[in-house]
């Protein structure tokens, strides 16, 4: 399935979400409006729901397979995922980055004004340290798919912010790739704007949008 089409597939699924639709923050209990909900009226949620990996799911199982990564049997995905989540939200904890499970799958939301400067894809020093302890985790539970992905808010044109989204993902990816994450593993794509997870309408919401999303999916002995 070609990205376009997962992307149409992600979209209409997100016109079908209520907007009162709710998610309960495992850390606290409390239950938020959940970003799903807010996609419905504003966009949609990009990788997070597209479903399937950048490049392809046999493409990337056969370069991680080449390079002697094993998959996970079945049963054994849940505890996998459960024991990588609850490191990242531990080595994650007071960043700003935001830890998401949906399913298998884990998302980290990484707001892109702690990582970069304005209108700029090199890392600032200063958020190199948490991204040396995102990658040991990622480096450790090497059984799995990662997906770098690059948004911006709406200021500016597609001739600007696609670019920036890419150059952004990359720019994660590849600092991932050096702190020991096989790059085999890794695919990265820039959404520029289109794939907003709140208002462009505010400052907050603008900031909220201007992200890089690293979504981290099994490889399972059972996947197409």
């Amino acid at each position: 399935m070609s990205l376009r089409h997962t992307l149409a597939t992600a979209t209409a699924a997100a016109a079908l979400l209520s907007a009162t639709a709710c998610t309960t923050d495992p850390e606290t209990g409390q239950q938020r409006l959940s970003k799903a909900a807010i996609g419905a009226g504003v966009g949609v949620l990009g990788g997070y729901l597209a479903g399937d990996i950048v490049g392809g799911r046999r493409d990337r199982t056969e370069k991680i397979v080449g390079a002697g990564i094993g998959a996970i049997a079945g049963g054994a995905i849940g505890a996998y995922m459960d024991r990588q989540e609850r490191e990242l939200r531990q080595k994650t904890a007071g960043t700003g980055i935001e830890v998401e499970r949906k399913g298998d799958d884990i998302l980290l939301n990484i707001p892109s004004g702690v990582t970069f400067a304005t209108n700029s894809a090199a890392i600032q020093p200063q958020f190199r340290q948490t991204l040396d302890q995102v990658a040991e985790t990622l480096s450790t539970y090497n059984q799995t798919y990662l997906d770098v992905y690059g948004h911006t808010d709406s200021t500016g044109s597609d001739r600007i912010n696609l670019p920036l989204s890419r150059d952004r993902a990359t720019a994660v990816a590849d600092y991932l790739a050096t702190r020991g994450v096989q790059r085999a593993r890794i695919g990265t794509e820039g959404f520029g704007a289109s794939q907003p997870v709140a208002s462009n309408a505010t400052a907050e919401g603008r900031q909220e949008n201007r992200r890089v999303e690293i979504k981290i999916v099994p490889v399972s002995t059972t996947a197409a």
